[in-house]
């Protein structure tokens, strides 16, 4: 369950995205994880982002989004079949 609140740290995303819920996944001094619930354009979307921090600022490095609840059962499939092999 998502359980941060956007208010309580902020999510380093575009202005034009709007962040209903994150969570972070990892944190450290020069890389922070995250994955989340937005709305951008009218339409909800889950994505995972990967940050790196650049001076003073976190910049992203890598994007991965989930548009439908199809591309979501699919990749979680895929992933939980790796995992069972950790």
């Amino acid at each position: 369950m998502l359980t941060e609140k956007p208010e309580e740290e902020k999510l380093p995303v575009s202005e034009k995205v709007k962040v209903l819920r994150f969570q972070t996944l990892f944190k450290g001094g020069r890389w922070w994880a995250a994955a989340g619930l937005f709305e951008a354009f009218g339409r909800k979307h889950i994505a995972l982002y990967l940050r790196f921090k650049r001076g003073d600022s976190w910049k992203r490095r890598q994007k991965f989004v989930f548009r439908s609840r199809e591309e979501w059962e699919k990749a979680k499939k895929a992933i939980e079949s790796l995992a069972a092999e950790l």
